[in-house]
């Protein structure tokens, strides 16, 4: 998914995500301009901007709130959707696009490290220390709320959302590669067609995401701003209304037939019992879909500032906090004790319950509460530059 380090910027890089992780919605530094040195505290918020540092692009910040918004729904749906048709292709809709609209942001704001030690620290701090702080809570609770005491503690097998993080950290070390090669795009497609065709790579730090994914985040770091600019334009956004639709009905045609598996590229071609060729059909047939629905996605975010735009900054809290509803739907048995929610009625209910939830959690106040995991200082275990 896509987050910002909105009151203690130290760089002008952001370590991205779902929508980005520990990241700004800042335009990435040009070249030759020189970065925001460690501990330079931002300029104070402009009046009436709703509490957003000035320099803030409301577009991008806007961008991931909406997008975590969707993974939030989309997660809620998962237990409620077994039964409805249209429940099913709404949500095979969603998933088509709304990780890959998340990389593509964190990748396009990871065009400028370059592994300088700040910006080392600033991936620690704001993708690995949380990925191991949630790693372990996110164990802990299953242990206590679904009643498994031995579940075992594994910093190399992702928990649920927390593969983002991993994936994350590994797409950012990559990034100075990517920006080297010619032609990273083809490249990255093609490690995503061979990791479809590897069995047996999953558990291992997510491996078979980080690659299915990878594309998208390389997609990120070759974009420039004149291609959001082009994205915007009106002609985009009313193509984008038969788009969307058309997506619509062909997901609705389709989900009986084809197994969600495949959306969550966490799963090999010979591991879901296909042929070998299926993988890489699947992952270039999935890219296309999703980078035409990002592209609509991309279309209709606001480019002024609403309501929401401050919320965009807080997007790494709503990313990993929300996991913890949607998890004690399964392990309290919610919907069984409450068969009217795998309705119609209940399927809308879970929608607006969910984006309120998760639009909660992006707030500020929640963001201070969680900095010290989020975006902990932690100069005591760096050296100075």
């Amino acid at each position: 998914m896509f987050h910002a380090v909105q009151g203690n910027e130290r760089t002008t890089l952001p370590p991205a995500g779902e929508p980005e992780v520990s990241g700004t919605s800042r335009q990435p530094p040009a070249a030759g301009r020189p970065p925001r040195t460690a501990g330079t505290a931002p300029a104070a918020p402009p009046a009436g901007t709703g509490g957003a540092p000035a320099g803030r692009e409301a577009y991008f910040d806007n961008a991931k709130y909406l997008a975590i918004v969707l993974v939030a729904v989309a997660h809620a749906w998962e237990p409620v959707m077994e039964g409805s048709r249209a429940a099913r292709a709404l949500y095979m809709l969603v998933y088509t696009f709304h990780m890959p609209a998340f990389i593509v942001i964190s990748g396009y704001f990871s065009r400028g490290f370059t592994g300088r030690p700040h910006q080392v620290r600033r991936l620690v701090t704001g993708v690995a220390v949380p990925y191991l702080v949630f790693e372990v809570a996110y164990t802990l609770f299953k242990r206590w709320a679904d009643d498994d005491p031995q579940h075992p503690f594994s910093l190399t097998d992702p928990f649920y959302l927390t593969w983002f993080l991993i994936a994350l950290f590994v797409w950012r070390l990559t990034t100075p590669v990517w920006r080297t090669l010619r032609h990273p795009l083809p490249v990255a497609l093609v490690i995503a067609c061979l990791g479809s065709l590897t069995p047996g790579i999953a558990d291992d730090l997510d491996l078979q995401r980080i690659l299915q994914f990878l594309p998208f985040f390389v997609l990120g770091l070759c974009l420039r701003p004149e291609h959001f600019r082009w994205v915007r334009r009106r002609a985009v956004r009313l193509a984008a209304v038969p788009l969307v639709a058309g997506a619509a009905l062909f997901a609705y045609w389709v989900s009986p037939r084809l197994r969600m598996n495949w959306f969550y590229r966490s799963t090999s071609a010979p591991d879901l019992g296909y042929a070998g060729w299926t993988g890489p059909l699947m992952t270039l047939g999935l890219f296309g879909c999703a980078l035409l629905l990002t592209v609509a996605f991309l279309a209709w975010v606001p480019g002024r500032r609403t309501w929401f735009t401050v919320l965009g900054a807080g997007t790494i809290c709503g990313y990993l906090l929300h996991g913890f509803l949607v998890k004690s739907l399964d392990y309290w048995h919610v919907v069984e004790a409450h068969p009217w929610l795998t309705g119609p009625g209940g399927l809308v209910a879970t929608t607006l319950a969910a984006a309120a939830a998760v639009t909660l959690l992006c707030t500020p106040p929640v963001r201070r509460a969680l900095r010290c995991v989020t975006e902990p200082e932690m100069r005591w275990a760096f050296r100075k530059e």
